[in-house]
């Protein structure tokens, strides 16, 4: 399995579990993340701020990865997602 799709998986699994298994360990300082609608977090530390607060109020029921796509140092995931709040 590629190294990528591994820490997408251990991503996913976090938010399933709702605990924070190496936010800053993949997320630098300098990573930006933006959920599929829009808002965007910058840094680690507002990465693990934002996945903290977000557990407090809602519940990741299913997120199944249906397929990666990779192009050069990119990865993007097509997938399903659940959530109760």
């Amino acid at each position: 399995m590629n190294e990528r799709e591994k820490i997408i998986r251990l991503w996913f699994d976090m938010w399933l579990q709702k605990k924070d298994l190496g936010i800053s360990e993949f997320f630098t300082d300098n990573s930006v993340y933006i959920e599929s609608w829009g808002p965007e977090y910058h840094g680690s530390a507002k990465i693990k701020l934002w996945f903290d607060e977000w557990n407090t109020r809602g519940t990741v029921l299913q997120w199944d990865i249906k397929q990666f796509f990779h192009k050069e140092n990119q990865t993007m995931v097509e997938w399903y997602f659940k959530v109760s709040r």
